[in-house]
């Protein structure tokens, strides 16, 4: 149905605009959920606990990025080019062998998970009592393929608002089913820990529990996904008649052709993410040998790392990328019909755009790091504001980084993303070893590996793309002012949060502070010309800057 028709135009161009975004940025909203949920997770089974849930869950993340995310994508370009030449049964002959290869693999990998569960939390990782959680991790993997399956075939016959759909459900349940399995184990492994005598089993169960929410959620939305099969189904046999098909694929063309084509984005996904898993072995290495200090509390300081630290930068970082990936499918059509001079120009925009909410959003946050932590967290929690106050650039580095990479993906330059993932992993892994290994400086060693990791993976994904489309940098209009008016008015949120704090409360002073920054960001992007009236008429209560441009002369 077409949306603009008649009287209906209006409507459906405002139901259309609402929803765009809303299923375009369904991975990066799924990914913020998926944050957040550590942070309730963490008041549930404590610090300890969460770090001895973080290797279970990085492993399933892991996995799933071939089994799931990466085979949906290629599923999805495969089934919709024989859809769009009516081959609609080799349509389904794809979906029935992705499934069976996919879910075939997914059980070989989980039941090696199984018998190597010991040796990967005693070598892998270093963490003996997480054994538990990453065998419950195991299962989960097998049900998070047959989603990436469901979601691939979905998306190949036009149906992305589905995968959408899935996504936040899958997300929601997570939420709710991690957080009542793991208070619900908790309380199991309290008891088991006053009969042995252990308090790690209290944690043990907890991070258990939490993984099997992880997997019930995956169940959840198998249950949800199977259904909607069903009710779709019978459309797709009523098109197999009018089949425009001239020979049936063979079970094994099509998977060798999905497989490879999935290949390449899995390698770059596992590897953007592989740091997490690398880096607790690293820092619990690190622990260890500092046993007269910290070796005892390792667990807990990686959990309070990985359900504090990593949740607000990670969030912040999601959310200037929210700011700007909305325009690289603009700038990819423009690529694609050759309007070199648009695309470049769609390029300075959404650069601009992401240096102006990148800038302020770390820089606040290291502003307001000790308010923030205060607000959302509790137990011990000294160490996390001078963390996130030390490595509050990579909020920047990693939007940066990351905007580029889906840039390069869109535009399939996969090789060059490829290298610069690996070059990044390689220096970042150098790091590590150098400052948590060798230098044993735990955390913040972590932090300087993550910096160098996301300086080297935004540089090289930018020249890649600079080389490729010719394109240059506005460097003071677009990153060099925006950077300036953010150190401005972070210096005035700098002094809100020391001297508000106390008096005035954790809420107030984050209240007060981010008022007072965005209102001086603003203006400064008003008075150095980066912004001006057309901008500020699209943003939320825009017409009191405008108005106030005007009073003081700078619009």
């Amino acid at each position: 149905m077409r949306l603009q028709m008649r009287d209906g135009s209006r409507k459906g161009s405002v139901i259309a605009g609402i929803r765009m975004p809303f299923i375009q940025s369904a991975g990066v909203l799924s990914y913020i959920l998926l944050l957040v949920m550590r942070i309730p997770l963490s008041r549930n089974i404590g610090d300890a606990g969460m770090g001895l849930f973080a290797p279970a869950f990085e492993i399933f993340l892991l996995v799933t990025f071939l089994t799931s995310y990466s085979m949906a994508g290629a599923m999805t370009g495969v089934i919709r080019y024989r859809v769009k030449r009516e081959q609609h049964k080799n349509a389904r002959r794809v979906f029935g062998a992705v499934f069976t290869m996919d879910v075939l693999f997914s059980i070989v990998v989980a039941a090696g998970l199984v018998l190597a569960s010991a040796k990967i939390a005693d070598i892998l990782v270093l963490e003996p009592a997480s054994r538990m959680a990453i065998l419950a991790a195991a299962p989960t993997i097998v049900f998070a393929a047959i989603i990436g399956t469901f979601r691939g075939y979905f998306s190949g016959y036009g149906l992305g608002t589905l995968s959408a759909h899935s996504q936040y459900i899958e997300k929601t349940a997570m939420i709710f089913c991690t957080l009542a399995c793991s208070g619900t184990f908790y309380k199991y492994g309290n008891k088991v820990a006053a009969l042995v005598q252990r308090k790690e089993y209290s944690f043990a169960y907890g991070a258990l529990g939490a993984m099997v929410g992880v997997m019930l959620s995956q169940v959840i939305t198998v249950i949800y996904l199977l259904a909607v099969y069903v009710l779709f189904s019978g459309a797709t046999r009523g098109k197999a008649k009018e089949d425009n098909s001239k020979r049936a694929e063979t079970r094994f063309s099509i998977q060798r052709n999905v497989l490879l084509s999935c290949l390449p984005t899995a390698i770059v996904a596992i590897f953007t993410n592989l740091f997490m898993l690398v880096d607790q072995r690293m820092f619990n290495y690190c622990m260890n040998r500092r046993v007269e200090e910290l070796g005892e509390i390792r667990t807990a300081m990686w959990g309070a790392f990985y359900s504090k630290f990593a949740v607000l930068t990670g969030v912040a970082a999601a959310i200037c990328l929210l700011s700007a990936s909305s325009m690289t499918g603009r700038i990819k059509n423009a690529y694609d019909r050759e309007e070199y001079r648009i695309m470049r120009e769609r390029m300075g925009r959404a650069v601009g755009r992401l240096s102006m909410v990148a800038f302020p959003v770390a820089i606040y946050l290291a502003a307001l790091a000790e308010a923030v932590v205060s607000c959302l967290f509790k137990g011990e929690t000294e160490a996390v504001a001078p963390w996130i106050q030390k490595g509050a650039v990579v909020i920047v580095l990693c939007g940066f980084g990351f905007f580029f990479a889906q840039l390069l993906l869109k535009l399939h330059m996969l090789w060059e993303l490829l290298i610069s993932v690996l070059v990044s992993l390689a220096v970042h892994l150098l790091t590590a070893y150098l400052f948590v290994q060798k230098a044993l400086l735990g955390a913040d060693g972590v932090i300087y590996a993550m910096i160098a990791y996301f300086a080297v993976f935004a540089g090289l994904n930018f020249v890649f793309l600079s080389r490729n489309l010719k394109y240059r940098q506005s460097w003071l209009s677009g990153v060099a002012f925006p950077a300036a008016a953010a150190v401005v008015s972070g210096l005035a949120v700098m002094l809100i949060g020391r001297f508000m704090l106390e008096p005035a409360g954790a809420v107030v002073t984050i209240i007060t502070g981010i008022v007072a920054g965005v209102f001086l960001d603003l203006t400064m992007l008003m008075v150095l010309r980066v912004i001006g009236e057309e901008e500020l008429s699209r943003m939320p209560f825009g017409f009191f800057f405008i108005m106030f441009g005007k009073n003081i002369g700078v619009l």
